[in-house]
């Protein structure tokens, strides 16, 4: 399978898939398999950042949230939470993880266009993430002006990262429930 997608700035283009990989929506009895990946990509410290304070308590959206599934083994994973930016409805991109023995396959890239292409389709006005640019940028993701996204505890302002769906979002960043 090839992934194809147009974004702002440029076709991307992914190589084909491992053909033992499955990309699927997330489910409930997925979460002990997708917290061990993010424990062993983020490690013990993620808990404290800001990100993720805004998404504790809150599930992440299915329809926007898959696993690259192999074999049965949760291999991958991107989790979009709900989220308010001046009242809008948005969607807080991550965290996004592959496992290292995974790595440089693709798979995150088509996590992450996957996940996209199902945001198309919800209320979200925008996604918004704090992620690396060069990562993000090709499908579509763009450094927030300073101060045009008020986050409710310290981000590095370069990583604060956006791609409008419908319109771009400004205000402070809120949990919507």
């Amino acid at each position: 399978m090839k992934v194809l997608h147009m974004s702002s700035r440029s076709f991307v283009r992914e190589r084909p898939l491992p053909s033992d990989l499955v990309l699927r929506p997330e489910r409930v009895d997925d979460d002990p398999a997708i917290e061990a990946l993010y424990a062993s990509a983020f490690g013990p410290g993620r808990h404290v950042r800001t990100a993720s304070r805004i998404r504790e308590g809150t599930r992440p959206e299915p329809s926007v949230s898959f696993v690259a599934d192999r074999r049965g083994l949760v291999i991958g994973a991107i989790r979009q939470t709900p989220v308010a930016v001046g009242g809008a409805p948005t969607l807080m991109l991550g965290p996004l993880a592959v496992a290292e023995t995974a790595a440089k396959q693709g798979i995150g890239r088509a996590l992450l266009l996957r996940s996209i292409e199902a945001a198309r389709y919800t209320d979200a006005a925008a996604i918004v993430l704090v992620g690396d640019e060069p990562f993000y940028g090709p499908s579509g993701f763009k450094r927030v002006p300073h101060g045009s996204i008020v986050m409710p505890g310290p981000v590095e302002a370069h990583r604060l990262l956006q791609l409008p769906l419908r319109a771009t979002v400004s205000g402070p960043l809120t949990r919507r429930r």
